[in-house]
């Protein structure tokens, strides 16, 4: 696996805690969890035994790091190859009337070949990494949510230092294209099916929060939860389409708002995804 094309789906919710239940899709309107003993007397003929504090500090330190190495090693043998190829990018005729006027007009997009996660990111990562764990719905296998932008940089920093990898946040149309299943995408409405159910939690079955990842049916490339359970993000700055062909776009140069990404797929969770270039 080439460290210089790996892109990792860290699906991480960037709303604020008292909204992180709003696991839906958008475009249907079901809307988007004593006293310490006295020690034995002992005789005087014995030294005192060590404390024990150095010891009881030394194993919390390493069952830490045997944590981070199991889920660092979880995270790479989990990505998944997505190969390079021209797509026709934004609300597409699979959206029908759920296309937003800010998804227009498609536009043809060509992309390198690269890496993404088949799993957002789970809460169990980010404490391992980060030390914390800022979501509202506890659970070691939920994906992370309340995390802003530039929480995530600091998460994938970190990441990179760890691995002496070089992921990043995928761009918007990387994002679109995996979510579409790639190469091998049958053009459903969803990440996987056109029955919603099949492929996403939402306003409509979700119960208004997280659920575990990889519980809902897998897309064309063998990815989860591309529709539904939670928002992402993209690495773009906001802006307006153009019909324009383009090749690996990166977004405007600036803006005052970061994309979560805009095809009715993806719109779906607001995520922190992984790339590297």
């Amino acid at each position: 696996m080439n460290p210089k094309h790996i892109i990792l789906t860290l699906l991480l919710m960037l709303c604020p805690i008292g909204m992180a239940a709003q696991s839906t899709i958008t475009r249907h309107k079901p809307k988007p969890a004593v006293t310490k003993p006295k020690p034995a007397a002992k005789p005087k003929a014995k030294p005192k035994p060590a404390p024990r504090r150095n010891s009881t500090h030394h194993s919390g330190s390493t069952s830490s790091t045997v944590s981070l190495s199991t889920e660092l090693n979880k995270l790479i043998n989990n990505m998944v190859y997505v190969s390079g190829s021209t797509f026709t990018m934004g609300g597409t005729s699979e959206q029908g009337s759920d296309a937003y006027d800010d998804e227009k007009p498609t536009h043809s997009v060509t992309l390198s070949s690269y890496y993404i996660c088949k799993y957002e990111v789970t809460q169990a990562l980010w404490r391992a990494v980060m030390g914390n764990n800022p979501s509202n719905f506890k659970g070691d296998n939920l994906p992370v949510e309340c995390v802003s932008w530039d929480d995530c940089q600091t998460f994938i920093n970190r990441l990179n230092s760890y691995t002496g990898r070089n992921f990043r946040l995928p761009t918007e149309a990387e994002w679109e294209f995996a979510a579409r299943g790639g190469n091998y995408s049958r053009h459903y409405k969803y990440s996987g099916s056109n029955y919603i159910s099949d492929v996403a939690w939402y306003d409509g079955n979700s119960g208004n929060r997280t659920h575990p990842i990889g519980t809902k049916q897998a897309n064309e490339l063998g990815l989860y939860d591309m529709s539904g359970n939670v928002y992402e993000w993209c690495s773009d700055w906001y802006g307006s389409y153009s019909s324009y062909s383009q090749n690996d776009p990166t977004g405007p140069n600036s803006g005052s708002n970061r994309v979560i990404a805009r095809w009715q797929l993806v719109r779906l969770r607001q995520v922190l995804p992984l790339v590297a270039p």
